[in-house]
């Protein structure tokens, strides 16, 4: 059965003064209403509740402050959802408001039980419209006008295609705001490629994204065997002519995937609380060789975290303790004040020293490499 996440920027559902685009609505709801009814599941990824809060209150500028965000999206949240529950109802689709947080990605047991939810709720036939729960998070965890949140949902389920509407025609060689001669980049294959455009973090007044945060959702999506398209929902027929396979906006193509989905879940969901350098025998061993990361192979550890943690996983520069080129991501079986304790040491010693440690730093299993 087909799987399909969408997502809307708040440039997307609301217009320069805060107010829902309601023809835009009403044609993006007859578009995922369509597909429900051929049996292909939908879900939605809304940004716009800070948005339509700002409108109710009559703020004139997107508060800075995390507090006046997190009120003005308490205000805006039921009553953007609301618009989609009665357009989508009309149509003859049940719904359900779904609201995460960055934490809900990055704590394993909350990111294995939403995902159960929206499963069963796929099961049920309903169409689960999620947002990040603004409300309760802060500006060190949210998620980018929902970018990244969209394409964590895509991940967790298992999705076919995300697509990304924003309010421009997709991703362009330059802002082609500011550049007349800015060319629309129409497939992506190779994210190498696009290192020298103009990607940059414009927004809109309203919103919190930008043309990067699009690209590198796009990035962690085809990472893990999801084509993504970015397109202009504002434009009439250009998200049905993405839904009918037709080229419109940008195509990033879905590459093979190379890991489970813990892994993935590891690379993109949960941070990262410390770095561990290590040695050139030790690069060789993880990189070539598939081996876990022993103590031995430690050459400095950064950060203060907890066992259990993940860490990234970077060579030793030359000498001066900073990271060298980074290799991967994993979670450490120590504690940044145990590992410090073992650096460098074989196993039989590290035993002698931490008797119930196991002999791994970073077991293979858990370990993701770049």
């Amino acid at each position: 059965m087909r799987r399909i996440v969408v997502k809307l920027g708040s440039s997307v559902v609301a217009d320069g003064d805060g107010e829902p685009r309601t023809a835009v609505l009403e044609r993006v709801c007859d578009a995922l209403a369509g597909l429900h009814r051929g049996g292909t599941e939908v879900i939605v990824v809304t940004s716009g509740a800070i948005a339509r809060g700002m409108r109710v209150m009559e703020l004139r500028q997107r508060p800075s402050s995390i507090g006046e965000l997190q009120a003005a999206s308490a205000v805006g949240q039921g009553k953007l959802y609301r618009v989609y529950d009665e357009l989508l109802r009309a149509r003859g689709v049940t719904s359900a408001q779904v609201l995460l947080t960055f934490f809900d990605m990055s704590a394993r047991t909350h990111y294995l039980n939403a995902r159960q939810t929206l499963s069963t709720l796929l099961d049920w036939r309903v169409l689960p419209v999620i947002n990040e729960n603004d409300t309760t998070a802060t500006d060190e965890i949210s998620f980018g006008d929902n970018d990244f949140l969209a394409a964590q949902v895509a991940i967790l389920i298992g999705a076919d295609e995300l697509i990304l509407l924003t309010d421009i025609d997709g991703l362009f060689t330059a802002d082609p705001r500011l550049h007349r001669d800015a060319r629309l980049v129409g497939e992506v294959s190779d994210f190498a490629a696009l290192e020298d455009l103009e990607i940059g973090h414009t927004t809109s007044p309203l919103g919190s994204g930008g043309m990067r945060s699009k690209v590198v959702a796009a990035d962690m999506a085809s990472a893990a065997g999801i084509t993504t398209v970015v397109c202009n929902g504002v434009r009439e027929g250009a998200l049905a002519a993405v839904l009918a396979g037709e080229r419109e906006g940008t195509r990033f193509t879905a590459r093979e995937a190379r890991y489970s989905s813990f892994k993935l879940w590891l690379k993109y969901a949960k941070p990262s609380r410390g770095t561990l350098l290590i040695d050139a025998g030790a690069v060789r061993a993880v990189r070539e060789g598939s081996a876990s990361l022993l103590p031995v192979g430690v050459v400095a550890v950064l950060g203060d975290f907890d066992a259990g943690d993940a860490v990234e996983i970077a060579e030793a520069a030359s000498g001066d303790g900073e990271p060298g080129r980074a290799l991967g991501k994993g979670i450490c079986n120590y504690s940044a004040e145990e590992l410090k304790q073992v650096i460098g040491m074989k196993s039989t010693a590290v035993r002698e020293i931490l008797p119930r440690a196991t002999e791994e730093a970073v077991h293979r299993d858990y370990l993701v490499i770049d």
